[in-house]
């Protein structure tokens, strides 16, 4: 499954002449220049009894490289836009950074295939190319569903999610074989639950749960709208 957290947390709008992001940046502005700072930044994702024993992983040049090793099982990236859905406004935005934490379920399922997609993006692959490659892994029937129990935490409140929602919300993140939302009771009116689907035809559902802290224990909003 190809990971679309920021389809799932901003609106998804075609690309085309007025998109503010219509194509990849120099590669460099995705990187970050401190590789301190990015491993801080990836563990923000958690609480720390869960982040300081996850092993983290770092954008290098020809990929995704373990900076820091783990023994909980849980291992804590920063995503860049190519996270998002592949028609998604924000997919080429250099600015974004998600601070997210998957647990070792998801780390087998989920995360392995956004490592994927950012090996594609960083050999200059088109988008395009990247949606044939999806298409036809999926007729092949190749991408795995999640694991159960995969989840993964986003509780950094010193992430960016899209240039309209900032760090959105402190929340959680489940994955699951595609599933009627209403069965969690989301997307309803004072509901914490907010449901989202994948993109290119994928069956999966990402349900994200409001929590009221952030990863430092400071008070976050729980209002998903």
């Amino acid at each position: 499954m190809l990971v679309l957290m920021l389809a799932a947390i901003a609106p998804a709008a075609c690309l085309g002449a007025t998109a503010p992001y219509p194509n990849m940046a120099p590669v460099g502005q995705y990187r970050m220049v401190s590789q301190a700072d990015e491993i801080a930044l990836a563990r923000s994702a958690a609480p720390a009894s869960i982040a300081s024993d996850a092993a983290v992983m770092v954008l290098g040049e020809r990929g995704y490289e373990t900076a820091a090793k783990g023994r909980n099982g849980f291992v804590c990236v920063v995503e860049r836009s190519w996270g998002a859905g592949f028609e998604d406004a924000q997919f080429w935005n250099p600015k974004i950074r998600a601070p997210i934490c998957f647990n070792a379920a998801s780390v087998r399922s989920v995360l392995a295939d956004y490592l994927q997609r950012t090996n594609w993006v960083l050999a200059g692959v088109s988008t395009s190319a990247m949606i044939a490659r999806t298409k036809a892994a999926l007729a092949a029937n190749t991408l795995p569903a999640p694991e159960p129990g995969a989840m993964c935490y986003m509780m950094s409140r010193q992430g960016y999610l899209s240039d309209a929602d900032g760090h959105w919300h402190s929340h959680l993140m489940f994955f699951l074989a595609r599933t009627d939302s209403a069965a969690w009771g989301a997307d309803l009116v004072g509901s914490p639950v907010f449901s989202a689907q994948d993109d290119v035809g994928r069956r999966v559902t990402t349900f994200m749960v409001a929590v009221a802290q952030w990863s430092d224990g400071t008070t976050a909003a729980m209002e998903m709208r």
